[in-house]
């Protein structure tokens, strides 16, 4: 299914360099809280939910029970097994949840890894109640320019654009009866420096998508940009040290 094997050194590389630090997540938070609406006790299928950060934060800020639904065996071993979430196996187009049997649908940077939209997008109709929203925290085609990494490693675009676009996405969607509702770009805080960038960019060659694009050559001029301005000790501008993804509602 996913773009990437996550076997369980690219899952241990995922949670070491991806995770982004619950303190960095107040905007998604924000953001998720006002188009999800979340009741105490409300049922949220996470799809693709990685190693759990986000089923955690979900349980923890909105009180919700989470389906965790993960199809690699490395990534779902990580998910921290604690009240409030249930760790399933499976993947977008199969779902391990009954027919009506959550109130909404999570998806985050999943729908690039789903090779057909339009069949995930019937799933997920299946399995939400009537009304419910679709939340999609996901980097689209066409709409890189907020990324950090596209930044620092410009050649990344060149597989963003592979992506679903925005437009894609909510056709595959309209397709299940689905509308768009929301788009807006959410930045998200993850790092202190651009030294802590530096130190996590070898693990992020191994964990993300983008990056595992590049040629040995364009690492390595990325990373060479990255130790010339830690050098220099340059003090990075907002747009050079933080990375907002866009929030894309659908109900």
């Amino acid at each position: 299914m996913a773009r990437i094997d996550y076997d369980g050194v690219t899952a241990a590389s995922f949670k070491a360099a991806r995770e982004i630090p619950r303190e960095g997540l107040g905007a998604w938070e924000e953001a998720v809280r006002r188009h999800l609406e979340p009741v105490r006790g409300m049922t949220v299928v996470d799809v693709g939910a990685g190693t759990g950060a986000f089923a955690t934060a979900f349980c923890d800020w909105f009180a919700v029970q989470v389906v965790a639904v993960e199809p690699a065996a490395a990534m779902r071993a990580l998910i921290p097994r604690r009240a409030g979430i249930e760790v399933r196996e499976g993947h977008a187009a199969s779902l391990p949840v009954p027919d009506d049997g959550a109130d909404a649908a999570w998806l985050s940077t999943v729908t690039h890894h789903v090779p057909d939209l339009v069949a995930a997008a019937r799933e997920i109709r299946r399995v939400l109640r009537p009304g419910a929203p679709v939340l999609i925290r996901n980097a689209f085609a066409g709409r890189g320019e907020r990324l950090r990494i596209v930044r620092w490693f410009p050649e990344t675009a060149r597989l963003l654009d592979t992506y679903p676009s925005v437009e894609e996405t909510c056709a595959a969607f309209a397709a299940a009866g689905f509308a768009m509702e929301a788009l807006e770009p959410v930045p998200q805080a993850d790092l202190a420096s651009l030294a802590e960038l530096l130190d996590r960019v070898d693990a992020l060659r191994t964990a993300d998508t983008l990056m595992r694009s590049l040629t040995d050559e364009e690492f390595d001029r990325g990373k060479e940009r990255l130790r010339e301005a830690v050098l220099a000790d340059e003090a990075p501008v907002g747009a050079d040290l933080t990375s907002s993804l866009d929030l894309l509602v659908l109900r």
